[in-house]
C-alpha cells in the first residue's frame, strides 16, 4: 500500500500542474513562482540540517570498522577500514562517497535447509552508483539550460554522453543507466519480501518523483517537442532574476519543472539529506585512535563520592560484628 500511496501522489502532482497551467493558466505560478519557493526551502532546510547536526556534540570516537585497529607497531592496521589518522579518514570519505564502499562490502543472508547462508549483493552497489553518477551528468548537462556561452566542460560531457550516435535526436547513455537504476531500485523494495516489509512511503516517494521527472525530461527529448530556446530564455530569466515565461512552452516542461521544485522543497526533510549527512557522520568522519588518545567526555562534571575508606569508617563496627574483615581496625 506504501508504493500504492506513493504513486498516487506523484500522478496528482501531474494531474494538479495539468489542471493549473492548462485549465486555469498559471504558467507563471508553476514557472516562476514555485521555483523560486522550492530553491528557497532547499536552502534553508539544507543550511537548518547542516547546522543542527554540526552543533551536535560527539564527546567519544565511535567510528564504525571493519578492519585491524592500530595497537602494536609489529601489527599492521588497515589504514582504510579503521583509519588512525587524518589522512586516513579521508581516504575512506573518498571511497565512500566516490565508490560506495560500504555498499560494495555489503552481503545477502539467506536461510536455506536450515543453514544461514552469506552471498554478494553487488546489484544493489552496481544499480546505486548507476543511478548516482547518472543523475550527476544530467545535472551537469543541464547547466547548458542556465549559462550564455555554454561552458566547455559541458558541452564535452554532453558529447560523451551521446557518443553512441543513436537515433535522432541523439540518445543519451545517462537516460538509459538512471531508468534502469531506479526499475531495479524500485522493483527490489516490491519484490523482496523483506525489504518491502520494512518500506515505507518515504522510501517510496522519492523513487516515483525522480522516476517522474526522468520520463517526463524523456519525453520532452525525443516524443514530445518543446521549444528548447523558448525553456532556455525562461531557465536564465530564473538565474538573472529577470524572470519571464515565453509562449508555447507546453504542459509537459510544467509538470518536468514542477515534479523537480517538488523534488528540491522535499530534500531537506528527507532521506535525501544524507548527500551533506554523509559529511557529518561521526562513524565515518572520525579516526579510530582510541587506544593512541584518551578521550574524556567533556560533560562530565564533579561528583561526590563516597570512598571505601569512609564508608569503612561509617560501617567499621557493623563490619567487624558481622566477620567482615576490614583494612582499619578500631
Amino acid at each position: 500500500m506504501a508504493a500504492w500511496y506513493s504513486l498516487l501522489l506523484v500522478l496528482g502532482l501531474v494531474l494538479f500542474v495539468f489542471l493549473g497551467t492548462e485549465v486555469l493558466g498559471l504558467q507563471v505560478v508553476f514557472g516562476v513562482l514555485i521555483p523560486y519557493a522550492a530553491i528557497l526551502v532547499f536552502l534553508g532546510g539544507f543550511v537548518m540540517r547542516v547546522v543542527d547536526w554540526a552543533r551536535s556534540p560527539v564527546p567519544f570516537r565511535i567510528p564504525t570498522t571493519a578492519g585491524q585497529q592500530k595497537t602494536l607497531d609489529w601489527i599492521k592496521p588497515s589504514k582504510v577500514d579503521s583509519p588512525y589518522t587524518s589522512w586516513g579518514v579521508v581516504g575512506r570519505m573518498a571511497l565512500e562517497i566516490l565508490c560506495f564502499r560500504s555498499l560494495f562490502r555489503n552481503t545477502k543472508m539467506e536461510l536455506k535447509e536450515g543453514k544461514l547462508l552469506y552471498g554478494s549483493a553487488k546489484w544493489l552497489w552496481l544499480a546505486g552508483l548507476a543511478f548516482h553518477y547518472s543523475l550527476l551528468v544530467i545535472v551537469i548537462r543541464h547547466l547548458r539550460f542556465f549559462t550564455e556561452p555554454v561552458p566547455f566542460v559541458v558541452q564535452v560531457l554532453d558529447s560523451v554522453d551521446s557518443m553512441l550516435q543513436i537515433g535522432s535526436p541523439l540518445l543519451y547513455q545517462s537516460s538509459i543507466l538512471i531508468v534502469a537504476a531506479l526499475m531495479f531500485l524500485l522493483f527490489r523494495r516490491l519484490v523482496n519480501p523483506q525489504v518491502r516489509y520494512i518500506s515505507l512511503p518515504a522510501d517510496y516517494f522519492p523513487l516515483f518523483l525522480i522516476l517522474g521527472i526522468v520520463l517526463t525530461g524523456i519525453l520532452m527529448r525525443y516524443f514530445v517537442k518543446v521549444d528548447l530556446m523558448s525553456v532556455k530564455v525562461l531557465a536564465m530569466g530564473l538565474v538573472t532574476f529577470r524572470p519571464t515565461v515565453p509562449e508555447g512552452i507546453g504542459v509537459i516542461f510544467y509538470m518536468h519543472m514542477f515534479l523537480f521544485s517538488v523534488l528540491l522543497a522535499y530534500f531537506p526533510f528527507s532521506k535525501l539529506m544524507h548527500l551533506g549527512g554523509v559529511f557529518l557522520s561521526p562513524t565515518r568522519n572520525l579516526p579510530n585512535n582510541s587506544r593512541m588518545v584518551r578521550h574524556v567526555n567533556p560533560w562530565n562534571y564533579p561528583v561526590k563520592v563516597h570512598t571505601y575508606e569512609h564508608y569503612e569508617d561509617d560501617f567499621r563496627e557493623k563490619m567487624i560484628e558481622a566477620d567482615i574483615p576490614v583494612e582499619k581496625q578500631p
